[in-house]
């Protein structure tokens, strides 16, 4: 499947493909299996879905890399927007969002004097005060290497006044087992997960091995220490290792949870959930879904096989 990343990153870049995608009902089929939608009222109604079959939500606005203010400040907006539609609804106590911070102005050149950081930390702010007030909370998502330290450094700023906002730390980091440390103490809510970005070797883990080895070390500290921890896998042999930690370290059900994707092994979810666990089933939305699919796609061969068949049919 690594000989597929460039063509598909290539093709997560194409406007006539996205276009001829959105009218086949084969991959229509496969876009709603990762995607509910692209507006907020399809967002809530796929959340509605989940909490009534037990589950919780984290939902992620789709869209990374702004390229400018006008489009941070409307992600913005948009996520302002949706918590009000989960109060509105009642789902707020079983549904957070994620957000990440390159698209709410990370990366942007300094503006009116302001850093591209002060313009994330600024919006993350907005985006924490209206969970808050919702009655929810916010996840700060990770994303490639060169961002690491200025994510958990708006972290550590938000938490000031909201310390209830969640991290994301990725096992296949060399880095991580050291930040697990310094985020384990009592109402840290840290998500762990293997990590989607394509790093040097010089920075992360390469083999799956090493990879699920660090998963497992950081699991350790982070289950052995005063935090809350999210378990974001959907390995079978992960799930299985992470339940045996969980008895060895004593943690009751509710001090911690697994995380999932929506549509990725719904009937695990519902098993888990089902046996007294926590499960939060993370849903992306919204217009910029096209990249998110090819990623989808390249992760699961059955899936892009069925999908390039089709769009090969089509033309």
């Amino acid at each position: 499947m690594a000989l597929l990343r460039e063509p598909l990153l290539l093709l997560s870049r194409s406007g006539q493909v996205k276009r001829l995608v959105e009218t086949m009902p084969v991959s229509a089929g496969i876009v709603h299996s990762y995607v509910p939608g692209e507006t907020n009222e399809s967002a809530v109604e796929a959340t509605a879905g989940l909490v009534a079959d037990g589950l919780h939500v984290t939902l992620d606005h789709l869209g990374e890399d702004v390229e400018d203010l006008a489009q941070a400040q409307a992600t913005v907006t948009a996520y302002q927007s949706l918590l009000a539609g989960l109060a509105g609804a009642g789902l707020a106590r079983k549904a957070e969002v994620s957000v990440k911070l390159s698209a709410i102005g990370q990366a942007l050149p300094a503006v009116g004097g302001r850093s591209g950081e002060q313009i994330a930390l600024d919006h993350a702010r907005e985006i924490c005060r209206a969970a808050r007030n919702a009655g929810t909370t916010v996840t700060l998502d990770m994303e490639d290497h060169t961002t690491t330290d200025s994510t958990l450094g708006i972290l550590r700023e938000l938490r000031k006044d909201f310390p209830e906002t969640g991290a994301v730390l990725q096992a296949y980091l060399h880095r991580t087992e050291a930040d697990c440390r310094a985020l384990a103490y009592e109402g840290s809510r840290v998500r762990l997960c293997k990590g989607a970005y394509q790093e040097p070797e010089t920075v992360a883990f390469q083999s799956r091995l090493d990879v699920d080895r660090s998963f497992v070390r950081c699991l350790k500290v982070l289950l052995g220490g005063q935090g809350y921890p999210m378990i974001a896998t959907h390995d079978p042999r992960m799930v299985e290792i992470a339940s045996s930690l969980v008895s060895r370290y004593g943690r009751a059900q509710g001090s911690y949870e697994f995380q999932m994707l929506f549509g990725c092994r719904p009937e695990e979810q519902r098993r888990l959930a089902e046996s007294g666990e926590t499960v939060r089933v993370y849903i992306p939305y919204g217009q910029e879904w096209y990249g998110y699919l090819m990623r989808r796609l390249a992760e699961r061969p059955q899936n892009l096989s069925f999908f390039l068949r089709s769009l090969v049919s089509k033309k």
